[in-house]
């Protein structure tokens, strides 16, 4: 299904169920990778994909002039991207059963080297992905390139501090057409975030640092979609937009809702079959 303003939420939900039933699958082949991220982020990705961002898929060009950017700060939900780039048309969708295996253009987490379209940064080791969308989003002002650049981050990472180096610069130099995204489910691989590093009032510190700040559910598009548009409609007047959005580890998938387990654990062949009695198949189809 092609990328376009007018398409339907009942279509983006069908691709949403469609994108879990790939991860979950992607995941359980391998008995590797992050499924609980990767299905709580889903909602957004498929949004900016399908509905909320300029972009050419074919042919994909590094740069990305006159094209919105997205990049991936917490990239071991990394199956989410690929299913959605995959499912949007960036590559074949048949690709997506060669994840996380050798030789694969589809790594645990994202790099560039295999070429993958799509793809435009290395991601991985968490607390990167700001600074690397604040240098493009600047460099799309210099060049008089009026689209905006995305970036979605988790809570746990903003544990990190070059997080809060990228908000202060973004910040300081009026980096009006960024627009980044926090996926606060709460939870990190050792627990919840409460626990292993709490993070407080994040709102008043992103408006301490410069920010314009909106808060709302990410797993519902009905609150979603009119965050991003607000965000949208907050860029180019002199600060930075930060989208906290709260979503529900593992969400689409019961047993492995909100908790941390499913941080990185793969479900086994009954887990599987029960995940994907819960994910309606889409019209094109698994792969």
């Amino acid at each position: 299904m092609p990328q376009t303003a007018e398409i339907a939420t009942a279509d983006l939900k069908e691709i949403a169920a469609q994108v879990r039933r790939d991860i979950v699958r992607m995941v359980h082949a391998v008995n590797s990778g992050h499924p609980g991220g990767s299905l709580g982020c889903t909602d957004l990705l498929v949004a900016l994909y399908f509905k909320v961002m300029k972009h050419t898929p074919q042919p994909f060009d590094m740069d990305g002039t006159g094209q919105d950017l997205f990049f991936l700060s917490n990239g071991h939900v990394s199956a989410t991207l690929y299913s959605v780039l995959a499912r949007s048309g960036y590559f074949p969708v048949s690709e997506l059963a060669t994840f996380r295996k050798l030789n694969s253009r589809l790594q645990g987490h994202p790099t560039t080297h295999e070429g993958l379209p799509g793809i435009r940064i290395a991601s991985g080791s968490l607390g990167q992905g700001l600074s690397v969308a604040c240098g493009a989003a600047q460099a799309k002002k210099l060049n008089g390139d009026d689209r905006r650049v995305f970036v979605l981050m988790g809570d746990g990472e903003l544990q990190e501090g070059q997080n809060w180096e990228a908000l202060l610069y973004a910040a300081h130099h009026k980096i009006d057409n960024l627009i980044g995204v926090i996926d606060r489910n709460g939870q990190q691989i050792d627990g919840s975030t409460a626990e292993v590093g709490g993070l407080g009032d994040l709102r008043a510190k992103f408006e301490a640092f410069g920010w314009h700040v909106l808060e709302a559910d990410g797993n519902d598009y009905a609150t979603l979609l009119p965050a991003l548009e607000a965000a949208q409609a907050a860029t180019g007047q002199g600060k930075p937009v930060m989208y906290i959005m709260d979503t529900r580890m593992g969400f689409g998938v019961d047993f492995m809702m909100d908790g941390h387990k499913w941080h990185g654990v793969a479900p086994n062949d009954a887990q599987l079959a029960t995940a994907l009695e819960q994910l309606v198949v889409g019209t094109a189809g698994d792969y």
